[in-house]
């Protein structure tokens, strides 16, 4: 069932109740109300008669007043007695109807007839007797007639009121109709955010989850794409060059073949370190990465520089914070190890690299407990002002240095991914020096 005929079901069915109830409970208080006022004129009509009686003079009620009495007219429905204290008829509308009129208590009571229900109303006042009486069909005739009238005033507004709920169902739901209209005619290759405007607050939330999953899907097709162009780019030099060496290695013989096939497969071990770095960065943007509950300073520190090129020409300094990263540990090592192998690769040859680790406190509540800050110095002259910016670019490489040119696009992934931040400087005594900012736990 679709959301317009569900929505129409639901509150047709509920305002169909709802007049209904209302209705029934009208016709109730209605049907009392009715009652009540018929018999407070069968009480009325009594009194009055009484009235009648206690103006008329005493000897009025000989025989020949009485005959003359008992020949008022009937009327139809309506029945009326009049006797004195012994029980004697002194007037009357209906000869026939004894036992509707033979009533010992005053008030109100039924009485039946010859299949014919009555209700009777009889009054006690100065010796004279007077019972009223009307019949219950006649009431329920009025009844019926009042029903007729007010079923049908019902039954039309009932009907206006489905007809306005379609119609404000239909134009209500419009801009929905619109909108997946337009969805349907989107390219496929569209993945750019829908448009909200116009439509009811109550589908924003529904709106705004599904461009949240387009962007999403978006930045996977874009990773892919980065991943695939950058494979594509970085693996074609490699590749040519161990082609080129083993194609060398055929043709010559002795010392030649030897530094050949050795010229190959140092382009494979490049080839090798290059697809690791690529899947490394693709592992880390699409967050398959590994959380721990943190890792410690020390830890990350020793496995960093253990895994460098050179750890040996790598200067720690003495005294390490007792502090905890707030990543997992292989996150750690990998952001360290390449902002230490970039500045063993760009400093002076056998010159040291100074590694130290600060703690500091958050400036604001709602920022990470600490922040570490590592910071690599080289003796290296470092790079032009033009040229810092693209330092964490992917496959950006000075002309003359080797390497894949993603170590540090990987440290900015990382850092992202934390929270934390890379930036360069060059400081006042010389050298270059690069500072990663992690949060601590």
């Amino acid at each position: 069932m679709s959301l317009k005929m569900r929505l129409l079901v639901i509150l047709g069915v509920t305002l169909t109740a709802t007049w209904s109830l209302a209705a029934a409970w009208l016709w109730r208080d209605l049907n009392d109300e009715v009652e009540r006022t018929l018999d407070r004129r069968l009480a009325q009509s009594a009194h009055m008669v009484a009235g009648l009686v206690a103006r008329l003079p005493e000897d009025s009620w000989e025989a020949s007043g009485m005959q003359q009495a008992s020949l008022v007219a009937p009327l139809e429905g309506v029945a009326c007695q009049v006797s004195d204290a012994q029980g004697r008829v002194l007037a009357r509308t209906h000869t026939d109807m004894t036992a509707v009129f033979d009533v010992a208590q005053p008030g109100y009571a039924y009485r039946h007839r010859a299949g014919q229900d009555w209700r009777v109303y009889t009054l006690m006042h100065d010796g004279v007797t007077i019972t009223t009486a009307d019949r219950v069909t006649e009431r329920r005739g009025l009844m019926r007639d009042i029903l007729a009238v007010v079923i049908v005033p019902f039954v039309v507004a009932l009907l206006i009121s489905g007809g306005v709920l379609w119609w404000g169902t239909r134009r209500a739901l419009r801009p929905l109709d619109g909108w997946c209209e337009a969805l349907g005619r989107r390219h496929r290759d569209d993945l750019s955010p829908v448009a909200s405007g116009g439509l009811p607050r109550e589908l924003q939330p529904l709106i705004a989850t599904l461009n949240a999953l387009l962007a999403r899907m978006s930045a996977a097709i874009q990773r892919e794409q980065r991943f695939t162009d950058a494979a594509a780019h970085e693996l074609r030099t490699p590749l040519t060059a161990v082609k080129t060496h083993l194609q060398v290695a055929r043709r010559v013989e002795g010392e030649a073949t030897h530094q050949a096939v050795m010229h190959a497969e140092q382009g494979a071990q490049r080839l090798a370190a290059t697809l690791e770095q690529l899947l490394t960065l693709a592992r880390i943007e699409e967050g398959r990465v590994r959380s721990t509950s943190g890792a410690s300073v020390a830890e990350v520190v020793r496995r960093a520089v253990n895994d460098t090129s050179a750890p040996a020409r790598i200067d720690v300094c003495s005294v390490l914070p007792d502090a905890r990263v707030d990543m997992s540990l292989e996150l750690a090592v990998t952001a360290l190890r390449n902002v230490l192998d970039n500045a063993l690769k760009h400093g002076p040859t056998g010159t040291p690299v100074t590694l130290e680790v600060d703690v500091a406190q958050p400036e604001r509540a709602a920022e990470a407990a600490t922040w570490i800050a590592w910071r690599v110095h080289d003796e290296g002259p470092g790079l032009p002002e033009a040229e810092l910016a693209h330092m964490t670019e992917r496959f950006w490489r000075r002309s003359s240095t080797p390497g894949s040119g993603l170590g540090l696009a990987i440290v900015v992934a990382i850092a992202e991914l934390a929270g934390g931040e890379l930036h360069f400087r060059h400081p006042r005594h010389g050298g270059f020096e690069a500072c990663l900012t992690l949060p601590g736990v």
